[in-house]
Formats: structure tokens, C-alpha cells, sequence
């Protein structure tokens, strides 16, 4: 994905370093940072045209700020999109493009493959007589039985969170198209360094910034992604009056962490890519689900969809029955000295959780069931460590007896 160019002609890691930045007077070479809560006018006049839309400028920083302006057009230029809005988290970002599509009587068709807190989140907005249908990531044919006549948006990640599942994001979008009905994408787990869904005919991509955005697990952040239409029309009024608002130092710290990014992403897949190799020749271990082997049912597609399989790997471990796999998942989390034992991801330093007890934690036993989140399974997040001290460090749980 490196190769792409930009609006201005520019390749991908020139726009990371580049894109979206305004000097301002005092000529300084890092981009600087507004801390300020509100904006002041040059005149009565000035600021009645400002608030009317008739005049650029800023007027507070909960819908304005220009450090939030700085991530989010560095952010746009990376995707190939034609705005972003910049959020206080991932899960404010969903939030608001839910809130900005549906209303009350409305339909969501999602893959069952996702973080478990967004299925609660649509969970949640059951209350308000907004459904969802879940069907399986990688078959389109699922996908287009389950529309509605009131189906309003469909929802999936690509790779899947935990188990690593690919969407034929093409096949998916003439699904949409057919359906006039909007496809988001949550392109947290490759980032635009490997993926570009809106490339591929998606029409909306999130981002739980808090992840490989940032990159060292420093701040919290979110973006939604899309046409201007969408983006002034219909995402911003819900951005401007509900106020899920980035804060400006860690928009600054987010830029920052978009000029490593195709750097760390790289890293992070080659080692990714060390690791389950690894895992596959344990015994003990059942499977290994990263995009990039060869035994994951969706490689070639991976393949030919993403330039790099990412930093984020599931595997099984064995157990006759679910408390046995429970005990050796526990068991290899228990035994890691290295690896942070963290439900986060995105992190320079490697992790690992156990999705049923904690991502997933919340979800029916039928419903992890059924979207594969067994008690033999653990999601390992490979950082920028060297992989042999990661695979190290897995062997000493995976060696007890």
C-alpha cells in the first residue's frame, strides 16, 4: 500500500511525515499544538459569520480545533478519503456513525467476528428499537439474505477481532451497492499502511486510533472516514451537539504516531508472521489464526486484499472439555513474563489476552460459541520486541504440564 499516491502526488510515508500541516507565524518545524478550549473573533460582525457557516475559522474546540484538524487531515490523505472527523475514542466513532444512519425502527446487519464491545454497543441501541443480525464475515451470501427493507448500514472488521477472519470487502460491497445501503469498515487492525478499504468501494472506515495509530499505548482517539457529503451533512451534526470530541493534545500525539506507522506495521507483520509460524509447530496448540500462513482459510484473499498480514494472531490451544482448555489458556497467559497481559492492542510491546473471560467477556456463551471465541482461545498482539524472545517467552506456559 506504500506505493499510493496522494492528492498532491505524494507517496504514502511522505504523506504520514507531511500531510496537514500550517506553520504558523512563528515558523516552528514540529507542528504545533492548541490547547485552547475556544476561538476569539475579530469582530461582532466576525463572528456572526463564523457561527452562521459564512466564514472560515474555529469557534470551540468540541466540533473545532486545529491540532484535531492536523490528525484528521493527515489521517484522510493516508486512506484516501475525502475528510475525516477525529473522536475521543473507537468506540465514540462507531457510536456516532450508528447514531448518524439509523433511527428508531431502523435495521444493522454486522459480521459476528467483532470487538465484543461494539456488539454492545448495537446492543445497546436495541433499546431505542434499532436491530442488528449478525451473519458470517466471509460469506456475502449471508450478508445479502439478512437486508431488510429498514436495513440502514452493514458493519464488519476485516481482519476480525480476535479471530483474524478476512471479508472479501469487494464482494461485500456489491452486496451494498445492490442495497443502496452504506458499508463500514473498521480498518483498525491493518491500518491504511496495509489495507485500504474505501479503495476497495467501501463507503465509511473507523478507526479505533487508540491502537496502531498512536502505536505506543499513550492516549485514547477515533476516526471516521468518508465522502465530504457524508461528513458535513450527515456525521457532523451528531459529532457537533453530541460532542465526542478528541482532545487536541492527544490529536498532536496521534499525528506524531501517523509518520512511524508504516515503519511499525511492517515490523509488527514480519514478526507477527515469525511467531505463528512458531505456534503451528507447538504441541498442544490446535490451531494458529494469522492471515499471512498459508493454513488460514482466507490466505489468499489476505493475500491479495492486504500488503501485510498485521501484528494481531489468535490460536487454540487443546482441552476435552471447555474447563481444560480454559486451564491451559490460563495457563500460558500465567506463564508469560514478557508479554503484558492486556485486553489492548496496538502497543510496541506485545500482549496477550483471553478474549471469553475479557473482550468477550460479556457476550452468552451460545453467542461467543457462535461467533468461534472458545475457552481454548488466546489473542496475542506481537509488538516490536524481538520475535524470539516472544516465542520464548509463549513456550513457558505452552511447556507446562
Amino acid at each position: 500500500m506504500n506505493d499510493q499516491h496522494g492528492p498532491d502526488g505524494y507517496r504514502f510515508d511522505t504523506l504520514a511525515v507531511r500531510a496537514g500541516t500550517e506553520r504558523t507565524p512563528f515558523g516552528e518545524h514540529t507542528e504545533a499544538m492548541f490547547l485552547t478550549s475556544s476561538f476569539v473573533h475579530d469582530s461582532a460582525e466576525h463572528a456572526a459569520a463564523k457561527f452562521a457557516g459564512e466564514a472560515e475559522g474555529y469557534i470551540y474546540s468540541r466540533f473545532g480545533n486545529p491540532t484535531v484538524r492536523l490528525f484528521e487531515t493527515r489521517l484522510a490523505a493516508l486512506e484516501g478519503a475525502e475528510q475525516c472527523r477525529a473522536t475521543a475514542s473507537g468506540m465514540s466513532a462507531i457510536m456516532s456513525v450508528l447514531m448518524s444512519l439509523t433511527k428508531t425502527g431502523d435495521h444493522v446487519v454486522c459480521s459476528q467476528g467483532v470487538f465484543g464491545t461494539t456488539i454492545q454497543l448495537f446492543s445497546l441501541f436495541s433499546r431505542y428499537d434499532i436491530q442488528t443480525s449478525y451473519v458470517p464475515l466471509s460469506d456475502p451470501g449471508a450478508w445479502e439474505a439478512a437486508i431488510r427493507p429498514n436495513t440502514r448500514m452493514l458493519f464488519l472488521e476485516t481482519p476480525s477481532n480476535p479471530l483474524t477472519e478476512v471479508a472479501d470487502l469487494r464482494a461485500i460491497v456489491d452486496v451494498a451497492k445492490r442495497h443502496g445501503i452504506p458499508l463500514v469498515v473498521d480498518n483498525c487492525f491493518c491500518t491504511p499502511a496495509l489495507q485500504r478499504p474505501l479503495a476497495l468501494g467501501a463507503d465509511i472506515v473507523v478507526h479505533s486510533a487508540t491502537k496502531y495509530l498512536d502505536g505506543q499505548g499513550r492516549v485514547l482517539g477515533g476516526a471516521v472516514l468518508g465522502n465530504a457529503r457524508y461528513m458535513n451533512e450527515t456525521l457532523q451534526p451528531v459529532l457537533r451537539y453530541c460532542g465526542p470530541t478528541l482532545s487536541a493534545f492527544n490529536a498532536w500525539m496521534l499525528a506524531k504516531g501517523l509518520e512511524t506507522l508504516s515503519i511499525r506495521m511492517r515490523h509488527h507483520s514480519e514478526s507477527a508472521m515469525t511467531v505463528a509460524s512458531w505456534l503451528e509447530k507447538q504441541p498442544g496448540v490446535r490451531r494458529v489464526r494469522y492471515p499471512w500462513l498459508e493454513s488460514h482459510p482466507q490466505h489468499e484473499l489476505a493475500r491479495a486484499q492486504q500488503s501485510g498480514g498485521g501484528a494481531v494472531l489468535a490460536f487454540e490451544l487443546a482441552g476435552e472439555t471447555d474447563a481444560e482448555r480454559r486451564a491451559n489458556a490460563w495457563r500460558v497467559v500465567d506463564g508469560c513474563r514478557l508479554l503484558s497481559i492486556t485486553a489492548n492492542l496496538g502497543d510496541v510491546k506485545s500482549t496477550i489476552t483471553h478474549p471469553a473471560s475479557t473482550t468477550h467477556g460479556r457476550m452468552s456463551p451460545a453467542a461467543r460459541a457462535e461467533a468461534g471465541i472458545g475457552e481454548g482461545l488466546l489473542r496475542v498482539a506481537v509488538g516490536l520486541e524481538d520475535p524470539a524472545d516472544i516465542c520464548a517467552d509463549l513456550a513457558r506456559g505452552l511447556e507446562r504440564p
